[in-house]
């Protein structure tokens, strides 16, 4: 077989067992030139992987893709502003729908491994920022029927859960129950409602807007062609594309105290 051109390559070796799990370690550039470790879990039973990296600001980052029921979940935790009255750290769960070819599929994810564990990696691609309106608040208890991953992953942000109404359409036609979703209030309900940033009074509602990025992430396969003794061509797995891509969602908090990282400067 010719050389893997791959910074990471794919395990020619098959998983044992008709499932796999498996985690890989990789050392990150953030882009104030920080290096950070990102972990990435993959299920091929389950269908899903998780990825999850501490941000340059101290917010642990992760995002889960849950394949099966076609959901990604994001969540932050986010250090607290002790000195100005808020708890130790701050949970926030975004949850949206999980589009084809985002991500590699969970069985490849799996099979990844490192050639040199030491490399800083970088993204090959810088996908485009996405700006996200959530608009709609997710009931926790009811969310497990959406995907199963929320009530692990998002078991510290149960009044902090967030979708789109785009999203719930979506849902609904596949036949998820409605009731887990409540939608929340827009400028046109509140005249009054400003964005936190705007907002001088720590204790009115406003429209919170929080940033994230997935700093490296496998995104596409790579294939190779090789060539047999007869002269036959056939193709084969024998890398990934990494990709990185940023996240703004915006989303209604009853206090602006519930969003102090979102203020002028």
């Amino acid at each position: 077989l010719p050389a893997l051109p791959a910074l990471l390559w794919l395990a020619l070796a098959p998983l044992p067992g008709p499932a796999a799990r498996a985690e890989l370690r990789v050392r990150v550039r953030l882009p104030g030139g920080q290096v950070t470790e990102e972990s990435l879990q993959a299920d091929s039973g389950a269908d899903c992987v998780s990825l999850e990296l501490r941000a340059a600001d101290g917010a642990l980052v992760t995002l889960t893709a849950d394949f099966r029921q076609e959901v990604k979940i994001f969540r932050a935790l986010i250090l607290g502003e002790l000195e100005r009255g808020q708890s130790q750290f701050q949970a926030l769960c975004f949850v949206t729908r999980l589009h084809r070819n985002e991500i590699i599929p969970s069985e490849s994810m799996a099979k990844l491994r490192q050639k040199n564990p030491r490399t800083v990696r970088q993204a090959e691609e810088v996908r485009g920022l996405e700006h996200l309106s959530m608009d709609v608040a997710v009931n926790f208890s009811k969310g497990a029927q959406l995907s199963s991953h929320i009530h692990n992953v998002c078991a510290e942000a149960k009044e902090a859960i967030y979708t789109r109404e785009e999203d719930v359409k979506f849902w609904l036609e596949k036949g998820v129950d409605g009731s887990m979703f409540e939608v929340l209030p827009q400028s046109s309900d509140l005249p009054d409602l400003q964005r936190c940033r705007l907002c001088p009074d720590r204790w009115k509602p406003c429209i919170c807007s929080y940033s994230l990025s997935i700093e490296w992430y496998p995104c596409m396969l790579k294939y190779c062609k090789s060539r047999d003794a007869g002269g036959k061509v056939s193709s084969y797995k024998c890398g990934i594309r990494s990709c990185q891509k940023g996240y703004t969602f915006d989303y209604y908090v009853p206090q602006k105290q519930l969003c102090l990282w979102d203020e002028e400067t």
